[in-house]
């Protein structure tokens, strides 16, 4: 399998990184400018840090690069998290960027695209662009963790997000532990 991975600017950056850890198969990764701010401020590494765990790393500014043309094969996208920015782009159609031009791709050639939003209280904008990309054939995927689990740390609650882009793309893996119903002695 071969995913293309575009990180935007958005807060959110420790999901990247674990979905890059996990993520199994061929990795195109695209990291946008604001993106590396943010991954250096919440992660405390370098873009190209993120670079070592892709099998390829394209510039967005590259719109000559092979994720730009839906003759490369690619079978998913994954943008991760995906800024309001973005999210406004591919919605009006705009794929100025490498970034929003795979996007527009994944749609056009009816492959996988995973959005992964961050961004909270949302407005009503914002909700119609989900909206908008979700009819178009996106799945919406925010970053909302579970809490049946019970974590303990930051990085369960990261795993609980990534699990679930895991299992949208058809991984296997064993990150969080599996909803079993409620237990018999709740009261």
């Amino acid at each position: 399998m071969r995913t293309v991975v575009g990180v935007t600017g958005a807060s959110g950056a420790p999901y990247a990184v674990r979905l890059l850890e996990t993520l199994d198969g061929e990795i195109d990764l695209i990291v946008s400018r604001d993106a590396e701010e943010v991954v250096r401020l919440e992660t405390g590494r370098e873009a190209s840090a993120l670079e070592k765990l892709a099998t390829r790393a394209f510039r967005n500014e590259d719109l000559t690069a092979p994720p730009a043309s839906g003759s490369y094969p690619f079978d998913a996208m994954v943008i991760v998290p995906c800024s309001g920015t973005t999210l406004a782009k591919m919605a009006a159609g705009i794929a100025d960027n490498l970034i929003t031009r795979s996007a527009a791709v994944a749609l056009k050639e009816k492959r996988t695209l995973i959005l992964v939003p961050r961004e909270t209280p949302l407005s009503p904008i914002g909700i119609g662009n989900l909206l908008k990309l979700a009819n178009a054939g996106a799945t919406i995927l925010p970053a909302m963790p579970g809490f049946y689990h019970r974590p303990k740390t930051v990085g369960e609650i990261v795993d609980f997000v990534v699990g679930r882009i895991l299992d949208q793309l058809g991984q296997k893996h064993e990150l969080v532990e599996r909803w079993k119903g409620w237990p018999k002695d709740r009261g």
